[in-house]
């Protein structure tokens, strides 16, 4: 399982970009998951709710955006969605296609709770 590991690199980063006195208020972590990316979001969901038990992300939430498999025809010139695996352009029959999206995974946004008025 190597949500596991993911959901601990997310936890790392969070850390890199928040200092620890205000890991408290991180209310969420928005990441974007492509298809290709072989991730189980349930699973990256769940380890991700696990390992920050007990610390100071308890609470914050995981936001997953899933990013469908993107294909781009260098022969017409269309861009589809396609099923994994399958390559050709269904507009020209044509196997010159290069992977667009679906296989990243991006931490984009690290949302903090609102300060509350001292």
């Amino acid at each position: 399982m190597h949500e596991l590991s993911l959901a601990q690199s997310i936890v790392d980063i969070v850390g890199q970009y928040v200092p620890i006195d205000q890991a408290r208020s991180v209310k969420s972590v928005k990441i974007r998951i492509g298809q290709l990316s072989n991730v189980v979001p349930e699973s990256l969901d769940f380890c991700f709710a696990a390992i920050t038990t007990d610390t100071p992300l308890s609470g914050a939430s995981l936001e997953i955006e899933r990013i469908p498999f993107t294909l781009h025809c260098r022969n017409c010139g269309s861009s589809f969605i396609s099923e994994s695996g399958i390559v050709l352009c269904p507009s020209c029959g044509n196997q010159n296609t290069d992977v667009a999206t679906g296989t990243e995974m991006q931490i984009v946004e690290i949302e903090l709770l609102d300060a509350v008025p001292g």
